[in-house]
């Protein structure tokens, strides 16, 4: 059926491209969308970031790469995805022939019309202000009322532009906090909203409301600046392909897919926690921490992990909620991707099983501790590993090769690995040469060790092994 469905796409192409041919005159595109087609694979050029293509768990994930991965499905293609350092060169890159599709958001700029097509996922987006919602706070809900307030920005960015534009519309007052360090990133800036270091931020609307799934204690509702239409992009030689992703644009956003992967990145909760008291959960009774704690034994026992610490591993991820899911994809009482389910010998209907979700963790587990074999403290393999269980080998790789190049140890979590785990979200260092996993934002996965390990030394002082 794919591939009947696949013969019907490149004929109804061939066609398209036969009759563009002889009403025009000109020579057939040699890139466009029945060139894809035949050789099977896409190839999109996009930005390693929070919102546009990342690695978590190990998976390729985002809000972009999740649109184009799914119009590859539709027509049966393999996608392939090549990301650059910054925005700035994808159009260059596209015209290169290096991808078929930038999908990224690209302002639509008359200027460029001429060279590109702006074709497929479109939104009408704005800068907005970032602010602490709660119930002591009172909002600023016209820009007007910034005159006086002290809002933070990082110098020399287009938000730096925006404030100072808008100062000037006001006729001055704004207190303008420019922050002039390469090692603070926007996302740093929001945080430190959500922690009320600071008050307000300007952003991009798709990133404010990717961070406000973080902290739920942000309002990100007033715009501060005129709409501006952002597009994904192809060649000018490839308009079949435009085409192509113009109808799969109209037709998925009446589709419930669609609106998943909206809410996915844009209004899920990320389940950002900063716990405060007791990092682990009330035990059941003396000596009994979960109902599963005759599972936990025995598949901690057969792959030679402490039982305790799979059980502080189990609540961390689902508190114990074997039907849990997370805005990942993470199932299940250990909190598995499918894939590494699957790697671990768990068919897809019995990932939700809790005997066998919990064999599957505590095999992955131990996996992941088996690649830290060559440290040779025991307690620093394990904080590897479970730094690797969260955020994925890739990015523990990335920071242990960061931690040698720059002459820490790595082979030494806190102050060390850590320390360049934290510092992946900076181009500086998720760019380095010796990355391979790309963009990360780490502190996540920080808490995550931090957390599971404190819940594992109370449990340790409580219950027998």
């Amino acid at each position: 059926m794919l591939r009947e469905m696949r013969c019907i796409v490149m004929c109804s192409c061939l066609s398209l491209l036969m009759f563009s041919c002889i009403k025009t005159g000109k020579p057939v595109a040699t890139n466009d969308f029945p060139e894809i087609v035949a050789k099977d694979t896409l190839t999109a050029l996009t930005v390693n970031t929070s919102t546009s293509y990342f690695i978590y768990r190990d998976q390729p994930m985002g809000y972009h790469y999740d649109m184009i991965r799914d119009f590859c499905d539709r027509h049966g293609l393999v996608l392939k995805i090549v990301t650059v350092q910054n925005s700035n060169q994808l159009t260059e890159l596209l015209k290169q022939n290096a991808g078929d599709v930038i999908t990224y958001d690209m302002p639509i700029e008359s200027e460029q019309k001429d060279s590109v097509l702006y074709c497929g996922w479109n939104m009408v987006t704005h800068q907005v202000l970032v602010q602490r919602s709660e119930p002591k706070d009172s909002l600023v809900t016209d820009v007007t009322q910034l005159i006086g307030k002290r809002v933070t920005v990082r110098q020399g960015t287009k938000f730096d532009t925006r404030l100072r534009n808008l100062n000037d519309e006001l006729g001055g007052g704004i207190i303008i906090d420019e922050v002039n360090s390469d090692s603070v990133v926007l996302e740093d800036i929001i945080r430190d909203i959500a922690t009320g270091n600071i008050d307000y931020t300007i952003s991009d609307q798709h990133l404010a409301q990717l961070n406000r799934t973080y902290y739920q204690n942000l309002d990100v509702s007033m715009p501060v600046s005129f709409e501006q239409r952002t597009s994904w992009v192809v060649r000018k030689d490839a308009p079949i392909l435009a085409d192509s992703l113009n109808a799969w644009f109209v037709s998925a956003g009446v589709q419930p897919g669609y609106q998943l992967i909206t809410k996915r990145y844009f209004e899920e909760s990320k389940g950002y926690i900063v716990r405060s008291g007791k990092p682990y959960a009330e035990m059941m009774a003396p000596g009994v921490i979960s109902p599963y704690d005759p599972y936990f034994k025995q598949y901690a026992k057969e792959y030679n992990i402490d039982w305790r610490l799979l059980a502080s591993v189990g609540y961390q991820e689902s508190n114990f909620n074997y039907e849990g899911k997370s805005w990942a994809g993470a199932v299940g009482i250990m909190g598995l991707m499918p894939a590494t389910a699957s790697s671990m010998g768990i068919e897809s209907g019995n990932i939700y099983d809790p005997e066998k979700n919990i064999r599957a963790g505590a095999a992955y587990l131990r996996e992941l501790m088996n690649n830290f074999s060559s440290i040779k403290d025991k307690n620093e393999q394990i904080k590897m590993a479970l730094a690797s269980y969260n955020g994925g080998i890739g990015h523990v790789s990335d920071a242990r090769a960061l931690a040698d190049k720059y002459a820490a140890n790595k082979d030494v979590w806190e102050g060390n690995v850590e320390m360049y785990i934290h510092l992946k979200r900076y181009e500086e260092y998720y760019n380095d040469p010796v990355c391979k996993a790309g963009y990360f934002r780490g502190d996540e996965t920080i808490n995550y060790v931090r957390e599971v390990i404190a819940r594992w030394q109370y449990y340790a002082s409580k219950v027998k092994a």
